[in-house]
Parts: C-alpha cells; sequence; structure tokens
C-alpha cells in the first residue's frame, strides 16, 4: 500500500500577468472631444506559500503539479480598471524548505504557522492612455501592456519539527522507545527496516511539560553511499535540537557502532555533530547488573550515557531527565542549518534535473530570487516578498 507520509514534491508555477491598459477617446453626445478615458488593467495575481500546522507532510500537494494565479482583467474605457487577479496559495506544513528545480538554489523556508512567503509576485497592470493626458499631449493615442507572468518550478522539502531526533541502526529500538513514551503508534516488528518512513510523539514530563521526539528510519554503514535506505530521511533530523543516539546493548561493540552512526552523519552534514547528543543503551533487560558496570567503563565520555528497556522500563524515567535537561540547557539551541550547506545535501534528483537541462542546451536564467526581502503587512500578517520587478514604460 502506498504510503501517506510525503516530504518531496515538484511544483511548476506561474504568477498571473498584468491586464492592458485601454487606450480609448470619450467619443458621446454633447462630448465630441471628451478625451482619453482609458482605464488601467488589473494586477495579475501573486503566487504564496503559506505555513499550515494542519498539514504534517505534502500529500495534499503530490498531484497538483501546477499551481498557476489568475491574470489581471484589461482595462476599459470610461477609466474602469481592470479586475486583479486572484492570488493563488500554497498551503504546507511548518518546515517546508523551497528550492529552484532548474539550479537548486535555496530560495525560503516556512517554519511557522500563518507565515507568509510570496513565491512568485503578479505582474503590474498597463496604465491606460488617461494617464498619459498632458497640457501639450491631450489625446494621446497609446498605453502600456502588462507586465508579463512569472513562472519557476520549485522543489517542496520537507523537514520535520521535532525537539529529540532518534539515530540508530534498524531493530534498535526506536520505534518500541517511541511508542513507551508517547501515544504514537509506529510498526514495529522482528525484521530490519521496519520503519518506512518517520514518526513523531509527543512525550509527556514533569509538571504538563512535553518535548517532541522523531523517530528516523534505521542507517547503516554505507547509507552515505546508498545502501538501506540511503539518507533520504536524516533531512528530518536537521531541524532537531538533541540527538538520541540508540545502540543495543547486546551488540559487540557499542562503542564502535555509536562511531559508524556519527561518521554517517558526519557524511551527509558535518554540521549535524555540533549538536547536543546523548546515548542510550536499549535492550538492558537483556543485561545483568555486573555486565553493565563493565560496559559503562567503555562507553564514550564525551555525551550522557543511559541504560533503557522498553519492555520492562527501565530507565527511562532517567531518559527523560537526561533529554529534558540538555534540551533546556542554555548552550543547547536550535542552530538554522546555512542555505550553502542545504544545498550540498538536497536530493539527488535535484541535481540531476539540473545536468539534464545543461545536457539539453537550455538557457540559465539567474532569478535572483533571495535578492533582497521587503517585509509588508497585509492582512494582521508579515508577508516576505521574495520577488522586486522594477515596473518601466515599454
Amino acid at each position: 500500500m502506498e504510503s501517506n507520509f510525503v516530504d518531496y514534491v515538484r511544483i511548476h508555477c506561474r504568477s498571473g500577468k498584468g491586464g492592458k491598459g485601454s487606450m480609448h477617446l470619450r467619443h458621446v453626445k454633447y462630448q465630441p472631444n471628451g478625451g482619453p478615458d482609458g482605464g488601467d488593467g488589473g494586477h495579475g495575481g501573486s503566487v504564496i506559500l503559506r505555513g499550515n500546522h494542519n498539514y504534517w507532510t505534502l500529500l495534499h500537494l503530490k498531484y497538483e503539479r501546477h499551481v498557476f494565479a489568475e491574470h489581471g482583467g484589461n482595462g476599459a474605457s470610461d477609466k474602469c480598471h481592470g479586475t486583479d487577479g486572484a492570488d493563488a496559495y500554497i498551503d504546507v506544513p511548518c518546515g517546508t524548505v523551497v528550492y529552484n528545480a532548474a539550479t537548486g538554489k535555496y530560495i525560503c523556508d516556512v517554519t511557522e504557522d500563518g507565515q507568509e512567503v510570496v513565491l512568485l509576485k503578479g505582474g503590474k497592470g498597463g496604465l491606460g492612455n488617461f494617464q498619459f493626458r498632458t497640457s501639450t499631449n491631450q489625446a494621446p493615442r497609446y498605453a502600456q501592456p502588462g507586465e508579463p507572468a512569472q513562472e519557476l518550478t520549485v522543489i517542496l522539502e520537507l523537514k520535520l519539527l521535532a525537539d529529540v531526533g532518534l539515530v540508530g541502526f534498524p531493530n534498535a529500538g526506536k520505534s518500541t522507545l517511541l511508542s513507551t513514551l508517547s501515544s504514537a503508534k509506529p510498526k514495529i516488528a522482528n525484521y530490519p527496516f521496519t520503519t518506512l518512513e518517520p514518526s513523531l510523539g509527543i512525550v509527556k514530563y514533569k509538571g504538563n511539560k512535553s518535548f517532541v521526539v522523531a523517530d528516523i528510519p534505521g542507517i547503516i554503514e554505507g547509507a552515505s553511499e546508498g545502501k538501506g535506505l540511503g539518507l533520504r530521511f536524516l533531512r528530518h533530523i536537521e531541524r532537531n535540537s538533541l540527538l538520541l543516539f540508540m545502540v543495543p546493548g547486546d551488540t559487540d561493540d557499542i562503542k564502535h557502532d555509536y562511531e559508524v552512526l556519527l561518521n554517517e552523519l558526519k557524511k551527509f552534514n558535518a554540521e549535524l555533530l555540533g549538536k547536543h547528543r546523548v546515548l542510550a543503551i536499549t535492550k538492558s533487560d537483556l543485561l545483568d547488573d555486573e555486565l553493565i558496570q563493565m560496559l559503562k567503563a567503555t562507553l564514550p565520555t564525551d555525551l550522557p550515557c543511559v541504560f533503557i528497556s522498553s519492555v520492562t522500563g527501565k530507565g527511562l524515567d532517567e531518559l527523560k531527565d537526561v533529554l529534558w535537561k540538555e534540551l533546556n540547557s542554555e548552550s543547547n539551541k536550535l542552530e538554522e542549518i546555512s542555505s550553502e550547506t542545504t544545498l550540498v545535501h538536497r536530493d539527488k534528483e535535484v541535481k540531476a534535473f539540473h545536468d539534464e537541462m545543461e545536457a539539453e542546451g537550455a538557457v540559465e536564467i539567474d532569478e535572483d530570487i533571495n535578492a533582497e526581502e521587503s517585509p509588508k503587512k497585509g492582512k494582521g500578517k508579515d508577508i516576505e516578498d521574495l520577488t522586486d520587478f522594477e515596473y518601466t514604460d515599454d
């Protein structure tokens, strides 16, 4: 059965073009020389991204390949203004990152509910000949055309927003821990790669406090080379402020397995190593007290280590205390990954598409989408305008 979790879509967007200005001279009964009265054209609609906390995946956009805003209406006689085209809104879950599909260039990031970002600005309407009347040119016989529409193919990439990200090999007990600490119901079975999509769970803590945990599908050694599930889902832990590494207690070398996981994260994005980390040794119900004491001497000393068992509940309260302490430490702040670093780790599909464009001899247009942002106020919300078109009298 096809999964309902969609974290990657490609959409072709087009804003509305501006309406034409009217070139009309008024000539009615008793006013044979009424002069110019051509109205202005209407503005084209814009394509706007809008954060919506009611969505948690991009499933609703999976089959919506095109998003077009309405064109502006043409001006008319009697100084009638053309109708403005309606804006086209794209509702996305919080944590969505947008890239230019042709160049792979970072465009914007939607992280808050209700946040609006103008992806493509609609074309301005042309001026009618009424606007060009002067004392020396009382009957202008020309009007402006509207600005053309803007087109752009974008890639929307979802990165889940969570406080703690679970990192571990397949069958390390990540899904079992999530189901024990929260009300989430991830799939649990005794075979590798049971979890094929990320899961979120809210963990309740003392005093009506809580934090969000994300279960990331297991990675293996060589995941950066495409083995197993590859690194497809690791983008979801880029926004986590804390990483919980999980290694089974019955493994041959706990420290070695931890270093393998750390190395795979480094290959994916070296900045992930700057996040706070906690090591949980799972399935500790299979270990006796003497063996646990021996293992403690071999564990890494640069991070907190907790022995837990999701089956018996051993060490879970201690784990929650450690996670809460690390999450609220002064030095643990969620650092946003720079656009340059994010570009290096975008999906291979973006690069493949770019290479295909170059092979076909396509001309690359440098759209400075990230040019100066000019905040505007509208309908009580902050709107980021990512495009700035200069209107000419051509």
